[in-house]
């Protein structure tokens, strides 16, 4: 949701206006009663764009939020000024598919204890080294914060997005970005979204620049946000730059 965007808008908000919502079923956002779809969600941001009277932006997604960037693209190409797809893929299949080890990881946050299932989350977002010496607990508090729900808990709009998810696939409309400034970012240790599925992603689109974090993993906005942010100043500024150019 909007919340786990802080640290970004701390480190962007000097230079750029920012804009961050929360997802259907997510913090103040509550999902109606029609099913879930990317091309749902693509219409959300562009209506708060309207909203705004923004007529175009810099999109940043992260996760699924990086798959309905694409989505927001495919529908207005020309109100997106550049793409910056952070933990993602270009098909929900990479991340609902149960592997073996997905199936175990997954599993473990939902069996157990509380505090056991709190930890398996964690397992899953973290890399290994942040995981050994974070305070597990008092981090499972901090996060609970910003997501609005126990670590614990599934939301219950979880299922609806999780099918959702699979049966997006961007693939087929990415080469029509080609032009469009695009920076893909991976995390090393990401099981959710691995840097095969951002290597993909950014092969897909024409020009598209793939950057991987080492010792980062799918919570690299929330653990690694200087990083993380110092690429986003970089790209946007490039993708500024070549609009006042016309490139």
């Amino acid at each position: 949701g909007a919340e786990g965007w802080r640290p970004q808008v701390r480190g962007l908000a000097s230079r750029f206006h920012c804009l961050c919502l929360d997802n259907r079923g997510f913090g103040a956002s509550q999902p109606l009663g029609e099913a879930l779809t990317l091309e749902l969600m693509a219409q959300d941001v562009l209506a708060l764009m309207d909203a705004q009277g923004w007529a175009s932006a810099h999109v940043v997604g992260h996760s699924l939020g990086g798959l309905v960037a694409l989505y927001v693209a495919r529908r207005a190409r020309e109100r997106v000024r550049s793409l910056a797809l952070l933990c993602t893929f270009a098909s929900g299949a990479v991340p609902t598919r149960l592997t073996p080890r997905m199936l175990a990881m997954g599993l473990r946050t939902r069996l157990g204890t509380r505090r056991m299932r709190r930890h398996a989350f964690l397992r899953m977002v973290l890399a290994p080294d942040d995981l050994a010496q974070v305070d597990k607990d008092a981090l499972a508090e901090q996060l609970a914060e910003l997501f609005g729900h126990d670590l614990a808990d599934q939301p219950p709009v979880a299922m609806r997005q999780f099918q959702a998810m699979r049966r997006a696939d961007a693939t087929p409309f990415l080469a029509g970005f080609a032009g469009l400034p695009t920076l893909v970012v991976s995390a090393t240790h990401d099981p959710i979204a691995p840097p095969a599925a951002g290597q993909a992603l950014a092969a897909g689109i024409p020009g598209a620049r793939f950057v991987e974090v080492p010792n980062a993993s799918h919570s690299i906005t929330l653990r690694l946000p200087e990083q993380l942010n110092a690429l986003l100043r970089e790209h946007l500024d490039g993708a500024e730059a070549r609009g006042r150019h016309g490139v």
